[in-house]
């Protein structure tokens, strides 16, 4: 009887192949509000496309890599001390890649990536909302409806305290999610800020062309709000690397226009904040004048002073490469570090801050330099499209490069921090690879198509 209901659901939406990229893009609009509606949908929209591609998606040899680094991460786990935590964190990774080969097989078109961008940033308001309530208006509260399908919990002066979490386990985790957004919504922004200057004929030309059909202000305006909602959030998370990421991305936004003033005063804003923040006491002192000790006394420490040696960290960067070379081929297994820092250090920890050194702590070696080399493999054929310029339109060319550049954005992430364990962000950055990975093969499919017709 469950198996002839099971049968009936799986037939229901294989019917329904033609809307499984809308299901994507609600599980997208609600994931932080509702991991677990996002997380089912995203669940089913995957296992729908294995379903219908699974030819195509056993073909690309990007996916080999991906299974060949799940054979070597469950040979690990078998190597492991502690077998049944290993085991337990492949859970952060296998269902990943799957997830990754059937949303690059499903997203194909730079109008998805258009698509998809939008859902993130309309997604993100409701959580950076709370966010700002949390700190300013001291907003706390616990509401649960229909067990866990809307959990949320906001702690009282943020976590830690006096800075952003929202509906965040952790202020570091939160602002990674919102530098993404904000990359995305800046990307979205520019777009209808030309396509605006377009529409009114005021000098932005794309090959030439002016804007016939009536263009709305609406889009502009909304996003003219999002980018600086989640730019104030982020700033307020008080994480130095969602601070150094936003900056990055602002000057590759600025380089990739030739808005050649903007880079000149963001590269003025920044120096200032770092004179202020590292330079010898004389120096200092005239910068802090007119920069907030909010911004470098982060920055040096200055904010946190007297913190143990083991919470920073190198300290915990060169504890993870001594394991790594105890155990290159096999590593320790995963979600072994915390128990080896705390028997070390006496102090709980619950990841290197560092997911490529963690990988080959936990890992090995070989595991590591796989995972890294697909990562660089999706870098280097993102980069081969963009040099492709002159084929793709100038809308499309900023939308790819605003995922590139959030791409980047998450490798900067990883090396000084940890994604992998908030479920949330783990899903959005697997759906942002198998985005780009996706455009990328279907861009090229086109093209071979678009060479044997002629």
């Amino acid at each position: 009887m469950l198996g002839a209901s099971l049968n009936k659901v799986f037939d229901y939406f294989k019917s329904r192949w033609q809307s499984s990229w809308n299901y994507s893009l609600w599980a997208l609009l609600i994931f932080p509000l509702s991991p677990l509606v996002g997380a089912v949908t995203v669940g089913i929209v995957s296992l729908i496309t294995w379903l219908k591609q699974s030819r195509k998606i056993n073909r690309r040899p990007l996916n080999w890599g991906f299974a060949l680094l799940s054979i070597l991460l469950i040979v690990s786990a078998g190597f492991a001390q502690d077998k049944t935590a290993a085991f337990l964190g492949l859970f952060n990774l296998l269902p990943f890649f799957l997830l990754f080969a059937a949303h690059s097989a499903l997203i194909q078109t730079f109008a998805q990536l258009r698509q998809m961008a939008w859902a993130l940033v309309i997604g993100s308001m409701p959580v950076a909302i709370m966010g700002l309530g949390q700190l300013f208006l001291g907003w706390s509260f616990k509401f649960q409806f229909v067990w866990v399908v809307f959990s949320w919990t906001i702690r009282p002066g943020g976590n830690p305290p006096g800075r952003i979490a929202s509906l965040f386990l952790h202020a570091n985790t939160f602002a990674a999610y919102v530098v993404i957004v904000f990359i995305l919504s800046l990307g979205l922004w520019i777009e209808q800020w030309r396509l605006g200057m377009r529409y009114w004929g005021l000098g932005i030309r794309d090959r030439g062309e002016r804007l016939t059909a009536p263009h709305s202000p609406v889009p502009f305006l909304f996003l003219t709000v999002a980018v600086i909602t989640n730019f104030i959030t982020l700033i307020f998370t008080n994480s130095r690397n969602g601070w150094a990421i936003a900056i990055f991305a602002c000057l590759a936004y600025a380089l990739y226009q030739g808005w050649r003033i903007l880079v000149g005063s963001v590269a003025a804003i920044v120096s200032s904040i770092l004179l202020a923040a590292f330079a010898p006491s004389p120096v200092a002192h005239i910068f802090r004048w007119v920069v907030p000790a909010f911004f470098w006394a982060r920055l040096n420490d200055d904010m946190y002073p007297d913190r143990p040696v083991a919470l920073m960290r190198k300290t915990q960067w060169e504890f993870a490469w001594f394991l790594a070379q105890q155990h290159p081929w096999t590593g320790w297994g995963l979600r072994s570090f915390s128990t080896l820092y705390k028997a070390k250090m006496q102090i709980p920890l619950g990841h290197p801050h560092n997911l490529f050194l963690m990988l080959s702590a936990e890992t090995g070696f070989p595991s590591a330099f796989l995972f890294c080399g697909l990562l660089a493999w999706i870098l280097i054929i993102s980069v081969q499209l963009l040099q492709k310029s002159k084929y793709i339109n100038t809308g499309d060319k900023l939308i790819f490069f605003s995922y590139l550049l959030s791409f980047v954005g998450w490798i900067l992430l990883n090396t000084v921090d940890v994604t992998l364990f908030d479920f949330r962000l783990n899903t959005l950055s697997w759906l942002i690879l198998a985005a780009i990975a996706g455009v990328v093969h279907g861009y090229h499919e086109k093209d071979k198509l678009g060479s044997r017709e002629n």
